[in-house]
């Protein structure tokens, strides 16, 4: 929506990391076309990141589940009156066409990198304060210092390791935001609580302000029930107060 600041809340553990996901490789796309060095190094990170989420075992089923439940849904939808047929089926068919080379990877997604000294290094150094610096790892000194051609080379070499990875988070965060159903609701003295559908599970809640809106939401709460709290805070240094004053917003529901 135009001119407005969207702020998400996941309700369950798959679309935590999902989210979580979706904001590493945002990340890393923004770093690689800036080019410098110093976008390398977070870009590297960022990658590191990546295949720490994705070394779960679990991660990979979660994935072909969510990917199954929402063909099951696009199934049901199919026998409804006035869908759109031809649009569904392609969605249907890209779906599919993932849960099938999901099914067809073998390992842990991204697993080729388990062996990449670099990446190794940057990692078992990241956890201590500046432990990266150059006089720590002269390896990642010298890679940083090739061209920027290079380095581009390289991040997106490693980063093709997730792109299937990639696809499937985008795919099943892009259906369960086209399912929002929204409502105009009003925050009392800047609180507002819900009681969620037990029989329709809502997997994202999200909340629309205006751009330049002094305040921002704080939202909470799980499977039966959402808080969302209108927070102000004039300047970044402070701590955050709830507001006292009566807020209209958009609340969306994302329930496919």
């Amino acid at each position: 929506m135009p001119d407005t600041q969207a702020y998400e809340h996941p309700l369950n553990e798959r679309m935590r990391s999902f989210l979580r996901l979706e904001h590493l490789f945002h990340q890393t796309d923004f770093e690689l076309a800036a080019g410098h060095r110093w976008s390398s190094r977070t870009a590297l990170n960022s990658i590191i990141e990546v295949s720490a989420l994705v070394s779960r075992a679990e991660l990979k089923n979660e994935l072909m589940k969510e990917l199954d439940r929402h063909l099951q849904t696009l199934e049901s939808l199919s026998r409804h009156p006035g869908v759109d047929a031809a649009r569904l089926g392609n969605v249907r068919d890209e779906v599919c066409g993932l849960l099938d080379s999901l099914k067809a990877r073998e390992g842990i997604l991204g697993f080729n990198l388990r062996g990449n000294e670099l990446l190794n290094a940057v990692r078992q150094r990241s956890a201590i304060p500046a432990g990266t610096c150059d006089f720590d790892l002269p390896s990642l000194n010298f890679w940083l210092s090739q061209s920027a051609v290079k380095r581009e080379s390289d991040l997106r070499r490693w980063l093709s390791s997730f792109s299937l990875l990639r696809e499937c988070v985008s795919l099943c965060l892009s259906l369960v935001r086209q399912s929002a159903t929204s409502t105009l609701e009003k925050a009392i003295s800047g609180f507002f609580q819900m009681t969620l559908d037990g029989n329709s599970p809502c997997q994202l809640i999200r909340v629309t302000v205006p751009d330049q809106s002094p305040y921002f939401p704080e939202i909470s709460g799980g499977r039966h029930r959402t808080t969302v709290r209108f927070m102000e805070q004039p300047r970044a240094d402070l701590r955050a107060q709830q507001s006292g004053a009566d807020i209209e917003f958009e609340l969306h529901r994302c329930t496919l």
